[in-house]
């Protein structure tokens, strides 16, 4: 791969961990904890506090470990799969724009998990074999 082409990924990545970590730390600072916990409750799942702390120390832990570039490819999936499920439960209900001609739709949602999966997948592929 050009080392350009590998420059870009970089950036990307570096973005989408700090965009990830600002999740979980804001989260976490602002003493959002407990209340995502109790919502995820009101949803139906016993357990929304723990759910809730997971969802925050994956970001702020996982987002290191993403932006250092190790196992990308594991993290990618666990965030995708994190952000899917607030797509579905928080923002396609609200239309698809996120300010606008809506708000707090699904759009932004829909580019994370996309750039998310093509990050992670570019990463498993590029990995040295043996």
């Amino acid at each position: 791969m050009h080392s350009r082409d590998e420059k870009l990924w970089t950036v990307l990545r570096l973005v989408l961990a700090v965009l990830i970590a600002a999740h979980g730390w804001a989260r976490l600072f602002a003493g959002a904890v407990a209340p995502f916990g109790q919502w995820l409750d009101g949803l139906g799942l016993m357990i929304g506090p723990v759910i809730a702390w997971g969802v925050t120390l994956y970001e702020i832990v996982g987002s290191a470990l993403f932006a250092l570039r190790r196992l990308v490819f594991p993290l990618s999936l666990g965030f995708a799969a994190i952000y899917l499920a607030g797509l579905v439960l928080v923002h396609l209900p609200e239309g698809w724009f996120v300010v606008g001609l809506g708000r707090n739709g699904m759009e932004y949602s829909v580019l994370l998990v996309c750039a998310l999966l093509c990050v992670g997948t570019h990463y498993r592929e590029s990995r040295p074999r043996s």
